[in-house]
């Protein structure tokens, strides 16, 4: 048996590879920057220490948007956040079909979150957060953008699958238990 390098990434691979590098990085951020309104809420509610804010809130929630949207991104880049094992064990060729039925129907809900995100951002486009007087389109502007993401992520995806359909690549290599390491495993 011999192991064959696979080819190197091309533009598209590598340009989709730092974007979901990116997603991580601000899924991260967000939930970092979401723990000051919420922990201001928190000790503003039970302790005098600090004045009640109420901006706090309307921030809380545009950035718990925000980092739900990106985590969701993230989820289908990586196929955990749409997959569910429901099928029997099937041949390569099997599995791939399976995969590529279920990511059409992602691919369908995708353009709906494009096309009405986009009127829905649209309808946002002049107003204005009551509280903290943020632009609401930042608030709508996720789901066009999950939309967007979700079409690149998939389209990467389902090219594997009809490659692996019509024989041109080989199926990815299935984990044994004894495989997985937790601390190192990036599916």
């Amino acid at each position: 048996m011999t192991l064959e390098t696979p080819p190197p990434p091309g533009p598209w691979r590598r340009f989709t590879a730092a974007y979901a590098a990116l997603l991580s990085h601000l899924v991260v951020a967000s939930v970092a920057v979401l723990i000051i309104p919420v922990s201001l809420q928190i000790f503003s509610r039970h302790t005098s220490l600090i004045p009640s804010y109420i901006w706090t809130e309307e921030m809380a929630r545009f950035l718990f948007i925000w980092t739900i949207s990106i985590g969701a991104m993230i989820g289908v880049r990586e196929s955990t956040h749409f997959e569910v094992d429901v099928m029997p064990e099937l041949p390569p060729r099997g599995e791939a079909v399976a995969r590529l039925v279920g990511r059409i129907g992602i691919l369908v809900l995708a353009c709906v979150f494009v096309f009405a995100g986009i009127k829905f951002t649209e309808f946002a486009w002049y107003r204005i957060s009551e509280l903290a007087e943020l632009p609401l389109w930042l608030i709508h502007l996720p789901w066009p953008l999950m939309g967007i993401t979700w079409i690149v992520f998939l389209g990467e995806q389902m090219w594997d699958d009809v490659m692996i359909i019509l024989g041109r690549k080989a199926p990815p290599k299935k984990l044994d238990l004894s495989e997985i390491d937790a601390g190192k495993l990036n599916i």
